[in-house]
C-alpha cells in the first residue's frame, strides 16, 4: 500500500519528466498488488476524480460576473502559458487501469466498473485539454520512458473529438444506468451522467469555437441536438427535474436536479465555498471574489425583462436603477446576491443582522468605497465590489467554522442538461423547443408569468432565441464556473475585451438626501436600523490601482502550447495565433 501511494501522490504531486507526455516512476506501481485487491483497485481510481475539482468561488472570475482583471497586457504568453490542463498524468492513469485491469483477480463485475470508470475520465481528461488548446496528441497505452518514443504529433482536433466520443461510448456500454442517491457509490460516474457530459462535449464540437468559418449552420450541430435531446428525454423519463427552490439546488444535498455530485464530508473533504464568498468578518479572512455592478445589471426583473427595457413593468433609468437596484428584481437576484444593508442570517450573528459595506459603517473587512467624507479607507477596493456571493452560501456555519463547509460539488445539474439541449434546438430549427425550456427554466427562478405566460421571454427568431440562451446560461448558472467556457465557445470576448469592472458604494444619507453625519450612520447601523433606503449609492471603477482594464483578443480562444513542452519535442506543433503552424478548430 506505501508503494501505491507513493506512487498516486507523485502523479498528483505533479512530478514532470524531461519528456513532452508525463511519465511516473513505474516502479511504484506493482499492478499485481493493485488490481487483485478491490480496495487497492478502488483507491486508484478515486484518484482519478480530483479532475473534477471543487467549489471555487473564483470559478468566475475570468468573465464579467465577478471582480478582477485576470488579463492585462499579454496576461497569456507562449513563454508564460498555462499549462493546468496539460493533464498526461491523468490520461496515464486511466491507461494503466484500462490496459492492466484484465489482468486481475478481480470479478468481471468490478473489472468492468473500472474499466467503464478510466474510459470516462480519459475522456473528460481529453475535453479538458481540448477546450484549451484544439488537437493533441493521442495516447491509448501507458508509454515507456525508456522503451517508447514520447516525441508525438498532435492529433487533429477532429480526431480528439471522435477519440472522445469513442472512450464516452465504451464507458457508457459498461457503466451503471443509474446510481440512487441511496446507494453507497452514489457520487460514482453513471450512465446519466456520462450521456448528458457526452452531449455537452458534441455541444462543443458544433460551437463557433471550433468552426469560425461556419459557426450557426456547421454539419455538427445535427449530431449535438440529437444526443442533448437524448439526455434531457431519458434523464427527464427517470426522474430528474428542476427542484422548486432554486436558492436550494447545492443545499438540499441529492435532490432530483443534480446529475452528478463531488462528495464532499467534513473533516475528510471540505471545500471553500463560505471561506471565500462571505464578508471578511463573518469567514476568516477577506472574500477571494465578489459580484460586479455589470453582472448585477444583468439580472432580470420580476417581469423577466431587463430594468432598462421600455416594455418592462419595471422600466427604469439608469440613474434611478442605480438607487433601487435591489427592488423588484428576479428571485434569482436575491438568492445569489449579498448587497448593503440586506438581511444576512448568519449563525451567530445577533438577530436582525445586516451586512453593511458602507466605509465607516461596515467592518474594516467588509467595507468598500472611496467616501471622501470619512476618515476610515477602505483596504479592499482592489477586490470588493459592494456585493458579495450569497448562491450556495451554509449559512448554518459560524464563523469559527466557515471552513467546515462540506455540502456536495454539484458539477453537473439538470438546469445545465435543458439549456444544452435548448442551444441545440434552435440552432437546429426547434425554436419552439427551445423556447419552452426556457420558460420551464424561468417560472422555476419564480418570474411573473405575464400575459401569454411568457415569463418575460419575446424572442421568436433564431437569432432572438439564441440570445435569450445566452443570457439565461449567465444568470441561471452563474458562479458556477460556466461563463467563461460559454463566452469562448461562442467567440464573444468582445463582451471583455478593452472592458472594465465596477462596483456600487453606499453613503448614508438623511430622509433629505443629505449625507447623514458618520457617527450617527455608526450608531443607527449598531442596532441594523439602517435599510437599503437609508443610503445613496454611486459606481466606483474596480480594481482602483493596477490592471484596470481587461484584453482578452481572440487568439485567446486557443491558449498555446507553453514554450517548455514544445522545446522537448520535435514533432509538436504550435497554434497558429502563437507562432506554429497548427491550425486547433475543425476548420
Amino acid at each position: 500500500m506505501k508503494k501505491i501511494f507513493l506512487f498516486l501522490c507523485i502523479i498528483l504531486l505533479g512530478v514532470r519528466c524531461s519528456k513532452v507526455l508525463d511519465i511516473e516512476d513505474v516502479n511504484n506501481y506493482q499492478p499485481e498488488q493493485v488490481w487483485n485487491d478491490p480496495q487497492q483497485a478502488n483507491a486508484f481510481v478515486a484518484n482519478l476524480y480530483n479532475k473534477f475539482g471543487n467549489w471555487s468561488v473564483a470559478a468566475d472570475r475570468n468573465s464579467e460576473q465577478l471582480s478582477g482583471i485576470p488579463f492585462g497586457e499579454d496576461a497569456i504568453t507562449v513563454t508564460g502559458a498555462s499549462t493546468a490542463f496539460w493533464d498526461y498524468g491523468n490520461v496515464r492513469l486511466a491507461n494503466l487501469a484500462i490496459r492492466d485491469v484484465q489482468a486481475g483477480t478481480l470479478s468481471q463485475a468490478e473489472k468492468d466498473g473500472i474499466l467503464a470508470q478510466a474510459y470516462f475520465m480519459r475522456a473528460y481528461t481529453y475535453f479538458s485539454m481540448v477546450k484549451e488548446y484544439g488537437g493533441v496528441p493521442i495516447v491509448k497505452t501507458p508509454l515507456d520512458r525508456y522503451q517508447d518514443d514520447l516525441d508525438l504529433p498532435r492529433n487533429s482536433t477532429k480526431e480528439c473529438f471522435e477519440f472522445i466520443v469513442e472512450d464516452l461510448d465504451k464507458a457508457l456500454t459498461l457503466l451503471p444506468a443509474k446510481i440512487d442517491v441511496t446507494a453507497t457509490d452514489w457520487g460514482h460516474i453513471d450512465g446519466n451522467f456520462a450521456q448528458a457530459f457526452k452531449a455537452k462535449v458534441l455541444l462543443y464540437k458544433a460551437s463557433p469555437q471550433f468552426n469560425p468559418g461556419n459557426p450557426w449552420d456547421n454539419a455538427y450541430w445535427d449530431n449535438a441536438y440529437m444526443e442533448n435531446k437524448k439526455a434531457y428525454e431519458s434523464l427527464k423519463s427517470q426522474g430528474y427535474g428542476l427542484i422548486e427552490d432554486y436558492g436550494k439546488i447545492a443545499l438540499s444535498e441529492k435532490n432530483a436536479e443534480i446529475v452528478f455530485p463531488v462528495i464532499n464530508k467534513f473533516p475528510g473533504k471540505t471545500a471553500g465555498w463560505d471561506f471565500g464568498a462571505r464578508p471578511g468578518s463573518l469567514s476568516r479572512g477577506n472574500a477571494s471574489a465578489c459580484p460586479t455592478w455589470e453582472f448585477v445589471k444583468a439580472f432580470p426583473m420580476k417581469d423577466g425583462k431587463l430594468y432598462n427595457d421600455p416594455a418592462g413593468i419595471y422600466h427604469q433609468s439608469d440613474a434611478d436603477f442605480l438607487q433601487a437596484y435591489w427592488k423588484n428584481r428576479d428571485p434569482r437576484f436575491e438568492k445569489s446576491i449579498l448587497w448593503n444593508a440586506r438581511l444576512f442570517p448568519v449563525a451567530g450573528t445577533p438577530k436582525g443582522y445586516k451586512q453593511y459595506t458602507s466605509v465607516g459603517i461596515a467592518s474594516a473587512n467588509d467595507n468598500f468605497g472611496v467616501n471622501p467624507h470619512v476618515g476610515d479607507k477602505s483596504t479592499n477596493n482592489n477586490t470588493y465590489t459592494g456585493f458579495f456571493i450569497l448562491k450556495n452560501c451554509n449559512l448554518n456555519l459560524t464563523q469559527p467554522n466557515v471552513q467546515q463547509y462540506d455540502i456536495d460539488f454539484v458539477l453537473m445539474r439538470f438546469a445545465e442538461v435543458m439549456l444544452n439541449y435548448a442551444e441545440t434546438a434552435n440552432e437546429t430549427g426547434h425554436t419552439a423547443v427551445a423556447l419552452a425550456l426556457l420558460r420551464e427554466i424561468r417560472k422555476r427562478a419564480g418570474i411573473e408569468p405575464g400575459a401569454g405566460n411568457t415569463y418575460g421571454i419575446t424572442a421568436a427568431s433564431r437569432e432572438q432565441v439564441r440570445l435569450a440562451i445566452m443570457n439565461e446560461r449567465n444568470i441561471e448558472l452563474c458562479f458556477e464556473g460556466h461563463r467563461f467556457n460559454d463566452l469562448r465557445r461562442w467567440r464573444m470576448f468582445s463582451l471583455l475585451d478593452e472592458k472594465t469592472k465596477n462596483g456600487v458604494e453606499a453613503i448614508a444619507i438623511n430622509t433629505n438626501g443629505s449625507e447623514m453625519p458618520i457617527q450617527q450612520a455608526q450608531q443607527q447601523a449598531s442596532t441594523f436600523s439602517l435599510s437599503e433606503d437609508n443610503f445613496k449609492y454611486s459606481v466606483v471603477q474596480v480594481p482602483q490601482t493596477g490592471v484596470q482594464k481587461n484584453i482578452v483578443p481572440d487568439k485567446y480562444y486557443f491558449y498555446p502550447i507553453a514554450q517548455s513542452i514544445i522545446n522537448k519535442t520535435t514533432k509538436l506543433e504550435q497554434n497558429k495565433d502563437w507562432g506554429g503552424s497548427f491550425d486547433p478548430t475543425l476548420h
